[in-house]
């Protein structure tokens, strides 16, 4: 490291200030700059946090953004997501390369690029999609490749392109409660003053409003179990600290109406944010973004700059005295588990984002071991409104046990992807037809950890009791190969898997490795039995709600379709899990030998 990179290092800490919760905003940066974070980097930020070099280092290796090689000048990394692979993804991966002579997960000679793949990049309804250097590229094509190679070998910045090229569409297709106008700033935030705390309170309850992340915690009790705070404590007593926390980081692939709604109502989120902070007495807030949707960053700084200027953010908000609150952006680095919310907080205090073990909960000891509330955009946005029009108003729509509406992301095997809002109750029939879906086959409601459903259950409806789902709602027609789809979701969870726990850490990848087996033609019926047998292991075992959704896919789709799993099968009763045969291959290479006596018969 020159002196002069020294000093920029020296000026990133600085500027983030020399505290360990800001472990991975610094590391951020610091691989935005050098494009690698080097071992003598890792020394310097260790002992200006004072930190062990180990904390840094693991952290540093836990998420997928950060590297310890340097990455090219322009790194490119294409999605792979299944709705991406739909569109041809895998073919124009094999041109993006070809293009940049550059070959997957390797930098270039000259270390102009660097080309790979990453998980779900939130833009399922206009991709294929990439990013490069963080920002967003979308609708890829050969033409729009040719353009982007041709800039990345003249050296033109980012800022020279054309905007054409990271433009990010909303595709808002139907609105109800949330997504229909706006509301006024600062409005939900005065009606908390005028009512006072227990109306409001007593409002979320009267609207049943539930979290929009897919648990489905009623939100009501939620925001007043942190404001009773920890067992003992004096509820809204001012000397325990509370924080509220906006999950914005919404990796589960095919959902994207978080994107949307920071885009284009990302008021009323801060709004619904601080309303909370108004209930249950928080003194700061943190909006945690993927950093997928790094794109969404300046302009969310300017909303809450903004926000400062109108006096519905900072010290006393609307006058009020001693009602100081303030909103920080958080940028997370390409981990998927990090959508949980204990995930998230270890990741807020700039720690890998293992899950903790619970209880205790994040109310009574989340950041920092203080209460806090952990909510979705979605939620947030909906409280806001709910504070201004009322609980009434909010459950007039839904059902009994699901009121008022679910904003989805539609993508997949439909003439109009993009953002829906349904009230609960809505059919999966209904929601077919208003994207323009034909001859469907199935439909993957709440993404790879949701439920697979067949034809054979479009009559199914929307809501808590029947079909839950954070918002990704991807369709299938009668085209696809289903045991393709299903690997695709399986190799995705072990990918993501944190490694916190052995029966996700591994398990994830037994799962993976019996199912390219099958898929392959290698599978026998013992395989299919201990497929199954692996998948229901992981589900009841697992630490989190990453291992124990992860087998969702498998499950799903053999109870649903075993005849194509059946299907699959070779007629031997064994087949070994290592090719003895195949790995006999380098020795005949060698000695230039490929006759029958080289080879190993496989008897079954």
């Amino acid at each position: 490291m020159t002196p002069t990179d020294l000093v920029a290092l020296k000026d990133i800490i600085q500027r983030h200030g020399a505290h360990d919760t800001e472990l991975l905003q610094i590391l951020r940066q610091v691989q935005a700059r050098f494009l690698c974070i080097s071992r003598e980097a890792m020394r310097v930020i260790a002992d200006a946090l004072a930190v062990p070099l180990a904390q840094v280092q693991a952290v540093t290796e836990f998420y997928s953004f950060l590297t310890t090689e340097p990455v090219g000048r322009f790194d490119i990394r294409l999605s792979d997501s299944i709705t991406d692979h739909m569109l041809g993804s895998r073919e124009l991966a094999e041109y993006f390369c070809q293009r940049l002579a550059v070959k997957p997960g390797q930098t270039r000679a000259d270390g102009a690029v660097s080309f790979s793949f990453t998980s779900c990049t939130g833009l399922c309804d206009q991709g294929p999609a990439a990013l490069v250097n963080g920002l967003a590229l979308t609708r890829l094509d050969r033409a729009r490749i040719d353009q982007i190679a041709a800039r990345v070998d003249a050296g033109t910045p980012l800022e020279q392109w054309p905007d054409d090229l990271f433009h990010v569409d909303d595709n808002i297709h139907r609105r109800s409660l949330l997504l229909e106008g706006t509301i006024e700033a600062g409005s939900a935030i005065r009606r908390v003053f005028d009512q006072g705390r227990e109306a409001i309170f007593e409002a979320l309850d009267q609207s049943g409003l539930r979290g929009r992340g897919g648990a489905g915690f009623k939100t009501a009790a939620k925001w007043r179990f942190c404001y009773e705070g920890q067992e003992g404590a004096v509820p809204g007593d001012p000397a325990v600290k509370r924080f509220v926390v906006c999950n914005a980081d919404e990796g589960e692939p095919g959902t994207f109406k978080d994107r949307v709604l920071l885009n284009r109502h990302a008021h009323e989120v801060f709004e619904g944010m601080t309303v909370c902070a108004a209930l249950v007495g928080a003194q700061a807030g943190f909006l945690y973004l993927r950093g997928e949707y790094l794109h969404l960053y300046e302009p969310l700084q300017q909303v809450l700059e903004e926000r400062r200027q109108q006096g519905f953010l900072g010290q006393a908000i609307l006058g009020q005295a001693g009602f100081d609150f303030d909103i920080r952006i958080h940028l997370g680095a390409g981990a998927y588990i990090c959508g949980e919310e204990s995930a998230l907080i270890e990741s807020l205090e700039g720690k890998r984002g293992n899950p903790r073990n619970r209880p205790p909960y994040p109310v009574t000891h989340g950041y920092l071991g203080q209460p806090t509330v952990v909510n979705n955009v979605e939620t947030f946005a909906a409280a806001a409104r709910i504070a201004l029009n009322g609980g009434a108003w909010f459950a007039a729509e839904g059902t009994g046990k699901s009121t008022g509406t679910k904003v989805l992301s539609i993508s997949g095997d439909c003439l109009r992807p993009g953002i829906y809002e349904y009230p609960f109750g809505t059919t999966i029939a209904e929601i077919l037809q208003d994207c323009g879906a034909e001859e469907t086959l199935s439909v993957q409601i709440g993404g790879p950890s949701g439920t697979f459903i067949s034809e054979q259950e479009f009559d199914r409806k929307l809501a808590f009791e029947d079909l839950a789902t954070g918002g990704s709602f991807i369709v299938f027609n009668r085209s696809r190969d289903v045991l393709e789809i299903t690997r695709n979701f399986t190799q995705f969870f072990a990918h993501e898997s944190c490694g916190f726990c052995t029966p996700c850490r591994v398990g994830t990848s037994l799962l993976r490795n019996m199912l390219d087996k099958i898929c392959e033609g290698h599978g026998t019926p013992h395989d299919l039995v201990e497929l199954t047998h692996m998948a229901k292991l992981v589900k009841t075992t697992s630490h989190c709600g990453l291992g124990q959704t992860a087998a969702n896919p498998i499950l799903s789709t053999l109870e649903r379709y075993p005849e194509l799993y059946q299907d699959r099968l070779k007629d031997i009763s064994f087949e070994p899990g290592f090719d003895l045969d195949g790995a006999l291959d380098i020795s005949r290479r060698m000695t230039g030998r490929d006759d029958a006596h080289a080879h190993l018969e496989q008897v079954g």
